[in-house]
């Protein structure tokens, strides 16, 4: 129930009006005060929705006290209780917003039938108010779901622009002129505090989050023209590492990729990113890829160009023999110009890094290679990289080649029981217990078609087998299979089967249902 003040110089006109809400409005909380300025004071405590005011007080009046208090808090309601009926009083009190007025004395019945209007307008508003933070909830929610989405399908995966300008459309999302991609490496064992991290930097605005892999995650982060591109991310860095690193007394790490104008080279951003972060024995919490240096020896020169050629992304393919020998033949580089050892290791523990990284996305638990560290020869080093490579090889090969029939029919059939609900691929994986990028990898080798596609044509399908029901309306199928807009789900549908849903029910039925959906 709402919360009311009752405010009367007169304390047998309080007491009066107390005993009659009390016994009229069961629940009602019931604050008093004497004159004007007790009456301000004690609504920066009580927080009234509704102030029954007296206007004839001794100091303040009451249209004075309305005033004051509407200045802090416009939304709360007033009813005038006055014995003066004055058209003076009524034009001012008319002016504050007072909802009505009540003459002294009033019956019970005009006391009961008055307050009762306002509050019932107030729990009107009180309602509408909490569903309004419900339905910003679940958007927002949805939003997190949508965006943790198309950051997966910009970086690991290929799909077609439409997709991705659709998922912004609904989000409402305009993108900018130039983006670039962050990537964070969490400490060991302080994952938790992915979400409160989440939580703390979306305020900064023009950043979508990835979802977490292993102990990282991506941040794809659209520039503005009020700061330069590292005053950017040293705010993003200040406003959300720097707390968590000063509560955990450990070093987080984060590789910035470079600048691009397109959406479509955010995987490339990726990439750089994440060899920027690889250096974890370096001092600091953040590089910049442009800050990497680059020597005049063939061994470096090697190996930029393999990071140009997206080594990363042989990786991903498992084009192991390939990556093997790319990597001995950097190591022989290195040492036939003579280059330090240790030098060499910080190099090869670059992409071995970065081949840690990229299948811990796609499911792969495999050690990190730090034992590389220890190798005290050229030819020790070799032989390490064969052995390592072979490892993760064979542990590729289980993976895509164990239970995958099995799988793919576990992942359809779940989609199709499942496909009116809002399902992601990191949803989707936690339930078939993958990685949504290796289940984004089987949609797209295996199946030939789009995760999005798929989830779609499984929805029109089932928006196909409810149009045989006439009593259901268009909008109603829409809800059921999964679509909030039913203008949408029309484009959605029209595009599916090449005809709009209410034309596709009347070939079908061989008649027109009612046109009033």
């Amino acid at each position: 129930m709402p919360k009311v003040m009752i405010v009367d110089d007169e304390e047998i006109e309080r007491v009066s009006m107390q005993k009659i809400l009390s016994e009229s409005f069961e629940g009602l909380e019931i604050a008093e005060a004497k004159n004007g300025q007790m009456a301000i004071d004690l609504s920066r405590s009580f927080k009234p929705d509704l102030i029954l005011m007296d206007i004839k007080m001794p100091g303040m009046n009451g249209l004075d006290a309305i005033k004051e208090i509407m200045m802090d808090f416009p939304a709360i309601k007033f009813v005038m209780v006055t014995a003066h009926d004055t058209f003076q009083f009524a034009r001012e009190a008319i002016k504050l917003g007072v909802k009505d007025y009540l003459l002294k004395p009033s019956k019970i019945s005009e006391i009961v039938v008055t307050v009762g209007k306002v509050i019932k307008e107030i729990e009107v508003e009180q309602e509408r108010k909490e569903n309004d933070i419900k339905n910003d909830l679940q958007f927002e929610k949805s939003r997190q779901v949508l965006e943790t989405d198309m950051v997966t399908q910009l970086l690991f995966d290929h799909v077609h622009e439409v997709h991705v300008e659709t998922l912004m459309e609904m989000l409402d999302i305009k993108s900018a002129d130039e983006m670039f991609v962050m990537v964070i490496l969490i400490p060991e064992g302080f994952e938790n505090v992915y979400v409160p991290w989440v939580n703390q930097i979306k305020k900064l605005g023009s950043v979508w989050v990835g979802a977490l892999h292993g102990r990282h995650f991506p941040l794809i982060v659209f520039r503005n023209n009020e700061n330069s591109y590292r005053s950017q991310v040293t705010a993003i860095v200040k406003n959300g590492l720097k707390d968590n690193q000063n509560k955990q007394g450990r070093e987080w790490y984060v590789g910035i990729g470079e600048i691009y104008k397109s959406l479509d080279q955010m995987k490339k951003s990726y990439h750089e990113a994440l060899i920027a972060m690889m250096d974890i024995t370096r001092a600091g919490t953040y590089r910049f890829y442009m800050d990497i240096n680059t020597e005049t020896n063939y061994g470096d020169t090697l190996l930029q160009k393999y990071k140009e050629e997206e080594f990363l992304e042989q990786v991903r393919l498992g084009e192991w023999e390939n990556i093997k020998n790319r990597l001995v033949m950097l190591i022989k580089s290195y040492e036939k110009e003579e280059i330090p050892l240790e030098h060499t290791k910080q190099r090869i523990m670059e992409l071995i890094w970065g081949i840690y990284h990229t299948l811990a996305e796609m499911g792969i638990d495999i050690q990190s290679g730090h034992y590389f560290l220890k190798e005290q020869s050229y030819q020790q080093l070799v032989e390490e990289i064969g052995m390592y490579i072979e490892e993760i090889n064979h542990q590729y090969e289980r993976r895509y080649n164990g239970n995958e029939l099995d799988t793919i029919h576990q992942i359809k059939q779940y989609i199709k029981n499942h496909s009116s609900e809002n399902i992601s691929l990191e949803i989707l994986g936690d339930r078939v217990g993958l990685s949504a990028i290796y289940i984004s990898k089987l949609f797209k080798e295996k199946l030939n078609i789009n995760y999005i596609d798929y989830l779609t044509r499984c929805r029109v399908d089932k928006a196909k087998e409810n149009m045989l029901f006439p009593e259901k309306s268009i909008k109603e199928i829409a809800f059921e299979v999964g679509y909030h807009d039913p203008n949408y789900f029309s484009k959605v549908f029209k595009k599916q089967v090449g005809l709009s849903p209410k034309k596709y029910r009347d070939k079908i039925l061989g008649f027109s249902v009612s046109s009033s959906e």
